[in-house]
């Protein structure tokens, strides 16, 4: 008798357990394996994956856990800059003189450049000729009659402020291309080009031929060595506004090689380039060029207004076209651009902090924002913190948004497009998966919308935290996990 209760029970048992795994959905078992894997055993998954039918949670793990997410801290710039600036608002850049100007083309002053936060000028993403625009705008102010200019050529990029870098990022990041800092005056992506020639001999010190652009008073110290390894494997160590900067790691033997860097003062810089166009013009120019942030200046609402004359007005990239780039190509640059215009566009004050404080009011109101922590608006600053269920707030918000498919339209596609045009390709997820992905050190992210085949909506959210396995290793889980929502 004893013993047939024990069959029985262990019966029952088997069956109840047996229930419980039919009953999970494969989207649960592809969690499960996710988040039980031994190589996964040390990190932290932060993952929850919504019906934006129903609202349903259809799985989720650690999903209110704030998280380091990299690059896809992106989709709160962009769909902030849509929701609060709008996709069709462009910033202008002014050119004013201070002073008098003769009928015959002399101005007796100062020709002022006042940036309002544009981040095409000179870009590589709008243009294969960085410097047209300064030649146009030369050509245009002779035409308008300017001959000479007994002054400067001045930059003002001071409505973003002057912090250079947003808090939280590295020293290791400032001076490399991909740690260009916003600006009120922003040029060529605030992008410094270093123009390297490396020679056959193992370990020798390449020749830095030349820069673009070229910046007065530039120190580079360089420790970089040749190398046997493929491409480039150098970094740039500078802070903002200094001009040392210092070279390290590899670049490959017998090659020639542009390393890029950022550009250590944009409205500086923009006024060094904007002089040398106005000289090539056959404008002539009687003194350096200066930056509005080493002089002693009244607040800029005030100065224009009182003795500035406006002589010509360029009306920027959109909102739209630059949150594009921001998401396709995960251009840092332009994301912490966006931050900026918010704050700018909100009360005046362009800063980063503004921006990031005006973009947090704005979204208390609508999503759960508690645990939220946001210092930049790229990613790149290790002080964020951002739970999936953060992300997939802010997409369910979006998916009624008035801005939903133009802010749609920014995602890259898996297999397709952007960062994802590698990954799930020839895979069910193809051209169902559109989202922001997010990469840096030991940090591995994903958010966005799904088309599934049976026609549901999906939103969702991936964030790992210091893995111990390697990134092609993650990806194949990542994929199984997209290909898996993909065939819901």
């Amino acid at each position: 008798m004893k013993s047939l209760s024990l069959i029985t029970i262990i019966l029952v048992f088997i069956q109840l357990s047996l229930t419980s795994v039919l009953s999970q959905t494969q989207l649960e078992l592809v969690k499960n394996e996710i988040i039980g894997d031994s190589y996964l055993k040390n990190a932290s998954i932060g993952i929850q994956v919504i019906d934006l039918s129903s609202g349903q949670v259809l799985v989720q793990n650690q999903e209110k856990t704030s998280l380091l997410p990299a690059s896809t801290t992106k989709l709160f710039a962009t769909a902030s800059a849509f929701e609060m600036v709008g996709a069709n608002y462009q910033p202008k850049t002014r050119i004013y003189y201070q002073g008098e100007l003769s009928t015959a083309g002399v101005l007796k002053g100062d020709l002022w450049i006042r940036g309002g936060g544009d981040a095409a000028l000179g870009s590589r993403y709008y243009t294969d000729n960085e410097s047209e625009f300064l030649d146009r705008w030369a050509d245009t102010l002779y035409k308008l009659g300017l001959r000479k200019v007994q002054g400067a050529v001045v930059g003002d990029g001071s409505e973003f402020g002057y912090a250079g870098a947003p808090d939280g990022w590295s020293w290791g990041d400032m001076g490399n291309y991909y740690g260009a800092g916003p600006s009120g005056l922003a040029i060529y992506d605030n992008m410094l080009k270093y123009y390297f020639k490396v020679n056959t001999v193992l370990g020798a010190v390449p020749v830095l031929t030349k820069t673009f652009p070229e910046v007065e008073g530039f120190r580079f110290f360089n420790y970089i060595s040749g190398s046997k390894a493929a491409g480039d494997n150098s970094y740039i160590y500078g802070a903002p506004y200094s001009l040392d900067r210092f070279g390290t790691g590899s670049l490959q033997m017998n090659t020639s090689i542009t390393v890029k860097g950022s550009i250590p003062d944009p409205e500086l810089q923009f006024a060094v380039e904007f002089t040398k166009a106005l000289q090539k013009r056959g404008i002539e120019i009687s003194e350096k060029a200066k930056g509005a942030r080493s002089m002693s200046l009244s607040a800029a609402w005030k100065r224009y207004a009182s003795n500035h004359q406006l002589v010509y007005t360029n009306i920027g990239s959109s909102v739209n076209t630059v949150a594009h780039w921001t998401n396709q190509k995960s251009v840092n640059f332009f994301a912490e651009q966006l931050v900026c215009l918010i704050g700018y566009n909100k009360n005046g004050d362009g800063s980063t902090e503004n921006g990031l404080r005006q973009l947090n009011q704005y979204w208390n109101t609508r999503i759960n924002t508690s645990g939220l922590y946001l210092k930049d608006g790229s990613g790149l600053s290790r002080s964020n913190g951002i739970s999936a269920e953060h992300f997939c707030g802010l997409l369910n918000y979006m998916n009624q948004s008035k801005n939903k498919e133009v802010f749609r339209s920014t995602l890259p596609v898996a297999g397709i497009s952007g960062t994802l045009s590698d990954v799930c390709r020839n895979q069910a997820a193809q051209g169902r998966v559109f989202a922001k992905s997010g990469t840096m050190s030991r940090i591995k992210s994903y958010a966005g919308y799904v088309d599934t085949k049976s026609g549901k909506k999906f939103a969702f959210a991936i964030i790992f935290n210091n893995y111990n396995c390697s990134n092609a290793y993650l990806m194949k889980k990542i994929e199984k996990f997209m290909n898996t929502m993909a065939n819901e």
